[in-house]
């Protein structure tokens, strides 16, 4: 085989190897951001957990507010709720009349899924590197 011909060929293999690379991070990224709202949407309003809780169903930003506060640590749960506050100080003022759910299985799936997006792998990580170093 001809030697220019195989530096071309191993550049072109790496080149695709970094392009899937980065394509694969990419497409990860998206399903993460995508998929976090639509399991909260399913477990709210589809499987009606918040209409067992005595709450409304939430709109599309009322979801991406809620995944990001279950998803969030303690500073950006203190953003959201300061955003809220100053948005609409009137949501505080005890509308919804919440109550325990029925104990049913679709009221247990919707918690098992927004468990699921509370319970991030990497919240813990942080404990073990501190434990390491003491």
């Amino acid at each position: 085989m001809n030697p220019v011909l195989r530096v071309v060929l191993r550049i072109l293999g790496i080149g695709a190897l970094v392009a899937g690379g980065v394509a694969l991070a990419l497409a990860s990224l998206a399903a993460a951001i995508l998929l976090g709202p639509l399991l909260f949407w399913l477990a709210w309003n589809v499987l009606d957990f918040g209409h067992a809780l005595g709450l409304p169903e939430l709109g599309f930003w009322g979801i991406v507010l809620a995944t990001l506060f279950l998803v969030l640590g303690w500073l950006g749960k203190v953003l959201i709720t300061g955003i809220v506050f100053l948005v609409d100080p009137s949501w505080f003022q005890g509308a919804a009349q919440v109550h325990w759910p029925e104990p049913s299985f679709r009221n247990f799936v919707a918690v098992a899924l927004l468990a699921l997006l509370a319970s991030r792998p990497h919240a813990h990580a942080h404990d073990r590197g501190r434990r390491d170093k003491g």
